[in-house]
């Protein structure tokens, strides 16, 4: 079956990697469906979260999108609490478009947090060494990309638009969702929000 999803992203990376991502997750508990994207809409964070700003934005995007059709909204936290944000832009979403399943997440503190969740299965990707130690409490880290372009070494910076997919594709998740509450958060919400697009039948007695 195929699935129609909307991704609204702050950055140039998630536009290629949170498709990427989601469809990964999806193949772990509806291997089923098809999931088709729409070209993901790009929305600064601070502009994002103003009054009207979502709104505005998911009515464009609805208007790119064929039934069945969810949104899936990720953003960084930064210093925001994703529990109460998180919640705040669902409500709005939800209201704005109650006809259209909508998810939210927020990178607890940003999506390359998700990268330090389970860097060991990272290795040698992108420039990373070849060994890495785990990292304890890696969403209390300010400056993930920072300390991802200090693991490369003298050779290269981190790049979202380079390394973001790539890491992405290459991510342990279950490795990730013991590590970081908010990656834990967004596959949970991934499986919510695909289910309330495509229900499945009860099982007959």
């Amino acid at each position: 079956m195929i699935v129609n999803l909307g991704c609204i992203v702050e950055g140039d990376g998630e536009k290629h990697a949170v498709p990427k991502l989601l469809a990964r997750i999806a193949t772990q508990f509806a291997p089923e469906l098809q999931l088709r994207f729409a070209e993901p809409f790009r929305v600064g964070r601070n502009k994002l979260v103003k009054p009207g700003e979502l709104e505005r934005t998911i009515e464009l995007v609805v208007r790119r999108l064929r039934t069945p059709r969810g949104i899936f909204i990720l953003i960084d936290a930064d210093d925001d609490c994703p529990a109460i944000l998180g919640p705040q832009l669902l409500a709005r979403a939800r209201q704005a478009r109650p006809d259209v399943a909508s998810g939210v997440v927020l990178a607890n503190r940003e999506y390359e947090a998700w990268f330090l969740a389970a860097i060991e299965s990272l290795v040698g990707q992108c420039g990373l060494p070849s060994e890495l130690p785990p990292f304890p409490n890696p969403e209390s880290i300010r400056g993930a990309k920072e300390r991802l372009s200090r693991l490369m070494g003298r050779s290269r910076s981190y790049s979202e638009t380079l390394d973001q997919v790539v890491l992405t594709s290459q991510l342990d998740m279950a490795i990730a969702r013991q590590h970081s509450p908010s990656f834990d958060k967004c596959w949970r919400e991934v499986r919510r929000l695909l289910t309330a697009i495509c229900p499945k039948p009860p099982k007959s007695s």
